[in-house]
Formats: structure tokens, sequence, C-alpha cells
């Protein structure tokens, strides 16, 4: 997943930046509504975590926003705002969740995969193709039963690729999904994690579409 954090209090948006890190995302982090608006439009988010009282104004303006012109990234809305109204608002503006300050990392990451799941039409927490199970829960990856050992991109990549099995994934689009703003990109990055999967679990595993981009093969 790459997730952008909008949150004002340098702190805590450190300190999710750190601990969604940990989970296997890719984490981008702004401050403002404005900055928030650029990012979305400039990148393709799994998620936004969008706190509502910002510097420039409300995150509900922002994702009303968003919905307005037809964005149907994921939005998590973190606030200190716990209200029944407050979440009836946030929830009526837009927003796919709602989870009030102070919060457990845990709870939020796995509210985040939740919402990813919905947005892409799952319903169950696993991702299967054929013998290759992933667990974005805990990051676990297993081929006929037996357990293998992802780095955090190489899973990366191989949740993007089976999310949607049938659809060819372009270089630019895994790039996206694997680095964030601050991170550089090297030239074949993508092709090496691709190698390495193949070697991890079977060279026929992924079909590379030559000019256009990769994609998994058939299930075995």
């Amino acid at each position: 997943m790459r997730i952008l954090v909008v949150e004002d209090d340098p702190i805590l948006s450190d300190g999710l930046r750190t601990g969604l890190s940990l989970t296997g995302a890719t984490v981008d982090a702004v401050e403002t509504c404005e900055e928030a608006d650029a990012a979305i439009a400039a990148s393709r988010y799994s998620a936004v975590v969008l706190d509502i009282m910002l510097p420039d104004g409300s995150g509900l303006d922002l994702l009303r926003k968003l919905r307005r012109r037809r964005d149907a990234t994921p939005v998590l809305l973190l606030t200190a705002r716990d209200s029944i109204g407050d979440k009836v608002s946030g929830l009526d503006s837009g927003a796919d969740d709602y989870l009030a300050k102070p919060f457990d990392l845990d709870e939020l990451a796995a509210r985040l995969r939740a919402i990813v799941r919905r947005e892409g039409g799952r319903a169950a927490p696993m991702l299967v193709h054929g013998s290759i199970v992933l667990s974005p829960a805990d990051l676990a990856a297993t081929v006929d039963g037996r357990s293998i050992r992802l780095s955090r991109r190489e899973f990366a990549i191989l949740t993007a690729l089976m999310e949607r099995p049938g659809q060819v994934r372009s270089r630019a689009e895994l790039e996206e999904r694997l680095y964030g703003w601050q991170e550089d990109i090297e030239s074949n990055a993508v092709e090496v994690h691709i190698h390495n999967l193949r070697a991890k679990i079977g060279k026929d595993a992924i079909q590379t579409i030559r000019g256009v981009g990769y994609r998994m093969g058939a299930a075995l």
C-alpha cells in the first residue's frame, strides 16, 4: 500500500510514517489541505489518513472536494473530534472510516487494510493465486504451504500483482507503490525485485508483457 498521511502535528506525523512503514506501507506525509490536494492529484494512493483540523482549513472540505471530482481514493479520518455527530458528519461527507485520537497503531493499520480491500472489491483478508497465499496483516507469504521470506518491496510488488491478477501493471505503477517522495528510485529496481520474486515463487509465476509491464501467470 502507498498511504498519504495528512497531519499537521509533526510528532504524530513522524510516528505514523514510521509505524505504517513497519506494516509494509510506503508513506508520504503532508501538513495542509493544499499540500494534500496536490499530492492526491499527482500520485495514486491506496488510502489517505486525514486529520480534520488542519492549518489551512477543514479536512472535511478537502474530502468533499475529492468526492465531488469523483476521486474514490479510500479516506480514513483520524481526529480528536470523537462525538457521534462528528463521526456521522465525517462518514456522510464521503469518508470510508473514522478513528478517534488517541488510537492504537495496529487498529489503524487493520482499518486501512480493510478499506483498501473494500475499494478493490475483496472481502477476504488473504490474497490467493493458485498455490501462492499472501497475508498483508503480517507480511507472510506461502507457496504450496511452504513459508517464504520476502523483502518489504518484494511483498509490495507481489501484492500489487495479486490484487488484480489478470491486469498488467506497468513499471511506473509498481514504482509508485514502492517509493515515497524522498526515496531515490534505481533505474532497474522493479526488474531486480521481479527477478528475485521468480526465484522464490517460481519462474513462471510472473509474466513479462514486453513494452507494457507485468502480470501474474496462470494459477497453478
